[in-house]
């Protein structure tokens, strides 16, 4: 993580909604806006030469999309920002979709002002970040779908602590949040999620939560 101020690129195709977040979020002394852009190929070219720490992105934009933007930041190695998804449209296989290409938070614009902020500094610590209503909808949803059988399998793998703990991160719990749960200190729940990315050779929390629909582990 950089010291100082958040750094952030805002992508979308309004220019009163990109003019607006760009006023809020510089406003905040946590938050320094670096760059703006219209379309998904404008943000993949300002993130590649700005290299924001986070860049919230629309998903319908003209020309390239913000699923398609997010896919081609996420496959540089190593990503050269962290992207948090920010709309209006919150239908679930977009939620998916966009976790799959990914985005590490997936947020709808109707949300508080503080609320926003603070999703943007927990995804600048490491933590993912879903819309609550979103959350609930993904549980409901995988209750009922067959599993697929190897991540099932892969479970096996895992103690039942760091079953638990899986569970919680794919809920959307950051990790102050899990600690409390669970009644654990914020570094021990840190070390089982690298635990769990070890054991399941996943790359990151948005990998992680993805395993857990894919294994049933969410709904039981």
């Amino acid at each position: 993580m950089t010291s100082g101020p958040v750094s952030l690129l805002v992508a979308d195709d309004q220019d009163l909604i990109r003019e607006g977040l760009v006023s809020i979020l510089d406003s905040q002394p946590e938050l320094r806006v670096v760059g703006a852009a219209a379309d998904g190929a404008e943000a993949v070219a300002l993130a590649h030469r700005l290299q924001p720490d986070i860049t919230l992105m629309d998903i319908r934009m003209p020309g390239q999309d913000g699923l398609e933007a997010t896919r081609q930041l996420m496959s540089d190695e190593p990503p050269c920002t962290r992207v948090v998804v920010l709309t209006t449209f919150d239908e679930d296989d977009l939620v998916l979709a966009a976790l799959r290409a990914g985005a590490s938070g997936f947020l709808l614009k109707d949300l508080p002002r503080q609320r926003l902020v603070d999703s943007i500094l927990a995804v600048h610590a490491g933590d993912l970040m879903l819309s609550p209503a979103i959350t609930r909808r993904l549980v409901e949803r995988q209750v009922g779908l067959q599993r697929d059988r190897k991540r099932a399998a892969d479970l096996t793998l895992l103690s039942a602590r760091e079953i638990e703990v899986l569970e919680l991160v794919a809920r959307g719990g950051t990790n102050a949040e899990i600690a409390a749960t669970l009644f654990l200190s914020v570094s021990t729940v840190k070390t089982h999620v690298g635990q769990l990315l070890s054991k399941l050779q996943l790359r990151d929390r948005v990998q992680l939560v993805i395993f857990a629909y894919d294994a049933g582990v969410v709904g039981e």
